[in-house]
């Protein structure tokens, strides 16, 4: 077999058509499975301009990548529809790249999404939402990290939702924001008069004209106002999806629509100094931990602690959040368990067991398990009062890596607790894969407990499972006997909450006293995990 066979066998293997463009972007060569079945896109695309056969929302995105590639550079993957000759159409991925040994022409690759549709019935390009917006970001920076992108932020004003002609305004609009973006599909709508396109940089083109002109295309009249905004190529993905995050709020305020575009770089290098002075916090440990109850709520007695940082400047929720934003988090997350293992060896606190947060970001590589393994490995017994608490699961996205993480730290001693069970539609599906041994109920639903039976019936029907599971639960946030009695009845484990103690800066072991035997109760001494 020849060489170049076996380099055509790899180009079908990760495509379904090859094409090669000459430097006018006409089809020199096509190869492969055409739009329906039996088509031959060599004899019908042959001589044609490439974007000649792309739908018309395709055609500017694919034009523009092929116009800015570089001699040796490759474009970013753009979704595009491809048109047959027969009415019908397809939907592709689409990448392109210059090979200099070829220059002018140019290699291109489509992979066919789906079958081939009826052009008539082809449905509108959906816009993203806001946080779709910020997902997308991420994949093209993930895709080209050197790639500069701009983002336009739109206003649209006088649109009626209810009148006909403003409905047809208002899908003409959205068509022309998908194709001025820089694949087809990176316009995102983020209020019913707002809207957000990532584009290529150093496009030209007046995008508040062409909203206007569409719109008069359907007979309607409107005002429209556009601001832009630069992000360079190279920049950190977290702070810049951060600063992303903070303009498309800037942009749903009154007259946030100037301020989105305008004061981008500068959320950016406060971004940057926000993160500089973070891990100025990490690096000097300049961050304490505070040490919350959490009692076993059948005999009252101390059970743990969860270790909560506390900051110098700003509340541990946000500057957590931050972190998490712009991945800083893991070194953090070291660090905290640095503290608390230093706190749980301190003379007069003996056997105190402690949890510990973790993002669920940390857990997307080995590097915290090593690092906290690291941490333990020569006093294993520290390992058994200590548990891993997991928060932020939403960063959980390969289930399988983070069980075989949890697995690792399970398999050393550590506990492993899942935090905020109940609030996103994946708690059960962590329930049912991660190698838990505690979940912790959600405050929401354990502050109605006493009001309504719909919270009721959750956290019983969800004690009953963990019970087969094997698996104890916490409720947080319980400020009265009332709630920490019908808990109790209910078959909760363990409970945490202002009624049993806030988080102080040491381990309290004896409880603020209350009235009667509740009180005695809870001056027990700290028990066993089991």
């Amino acid at each position: 077999m020849s060489f170049q066979s076996r380099l055509l066998g790899l180009a079908f293997a990760a495509a379904d058509v090859l094409v090669e463009v000459d430097g006018d972007t006409k089809v020199t060569l096509a190869l492969g499975a055409g739009v329906t079945a039996g088509a031959d896109p060599g004899r019908l695309w042959s001589g044609k301009r490439f974007t000649d056969i792309l739908s018309a929302t395709s055609r500017q995105p694919v034009a523009k990548a092929l116009h800015a590639l570089q001699s040796g550079g490759r474009t970013s993957e753009l979704q595009i529809v491809v048109t047959g000759n027969d009415g019908m159409v397809r939907r592709a991925r689409f990448r392109a790249f210059s090979l200099p040994e070829l220059a002018p022409a140019l290699s291109c690759s489509l992979t066919w999404d789906g079958e081939a549709f009826s052009e008539a019935e082809a449905p509108p390009k959906e816009m993203l939402t806001s946080e779709g917006l910020v997902d997308h970001t991420r994949q093209i920076m993930a895709d080209d990290p050197t790639a500069d992108m701009s983002f336009s932020f739109v206003e649209v004003s006088g649109l009626d939702r209810n009148n006909a002609e403003h409905s047809r305004a208002t899908a003409h609009i959205q068509s022309v924001l998908q194709a001025s973006s820089v694949d087809g599909g990176s316009a995102a709508q983020l209020s019913e008069k707002r809207f957000a396109v990532i584009r290529l940089t150093g496009d030209k083109t007046d995008l508040a004209a062409e909203i206007r002109q569409a719109a008069l295309d359907e007979g309607v009249e409107l005002m429209v106002r556009s601001t832009e905004a630069t992000l360079a190529g190279g920049t950190s993905p977290g702070m810049a999806l951060r600063a992303l995050r903070m303009a498309l709020e800037d942009c749903l305020k009154d007259d946030g629509i100037d301020a989105a575009g305008s004061g981008f770089s500068e959320r950016l290098k406060s971004t940057m100094r926000e993160a500089d002075a973070f891990n100025t916090v990490v690096e000097t440990r300049d961050f304490s931990l505070h040490y919350q109850p959490i009692v076993d709520l059948k005999s009252g007695a101390v059970h743990h602690f969860e270790a909560l940082s506390r900051f110098r400047t700003g509340g541990p929720a946000a500057t957590i959040k931050m972190a998490e934003e712009m991945a800083l988090i893991q070194a953090f997350d070291l660090a905290v368990a640095e503290k608390a293992l230093a706190q749980m060896q301190r003379s007069g606190f003996g056997l105190i067991k402690v949890a510990i947060n973790v993002s669920g970001a940390s857990l997307a590589s080995d590097s915290y398990i090593q690092g906290l393994l690291g941490l333990t490995a020569s006093k294993p017994d520290l390992r058994k009062r200590l548990m891993v608490e997991v928060t932020e699961t939403a960063a959980l996205a390969d289930l399988e890596a983070a069980d075989r993480r949890l697995k690792a730290l399970k398999k050393a001693g550590i506990h492993i607790c899942l935090d905020d069970f109940g609030v996103g539609a994946a708690s059960f599906d962590y329930l049912s894969r991660l190698p838990l041994d505690t979940v912790k109920i959600d405050g929401s639903f354990v502050q109605n407990v006493c009001e309504t039976e719909r919270a009721q019936k959750l956290i019983s029907h969800l004690v009953d499972l963990c019970t087969d599971l094997k698996i104890s639960t916490v409720a947080e946030m319980i400020e009265t006997e009332a709630q920490a009695t019908k808990l109790r009845t209910m078959g909760v484990t363990y409970g945490q909450g202002w009624l049993f103690g806030k988080a102080t800066a040491e381990p309290v072991l004896r409880l603020p006293s209350a009235s009667g035997p509740v009180a005695a109760r809870r001056q027990g001494e700290v028990v066993g995990w089991g």
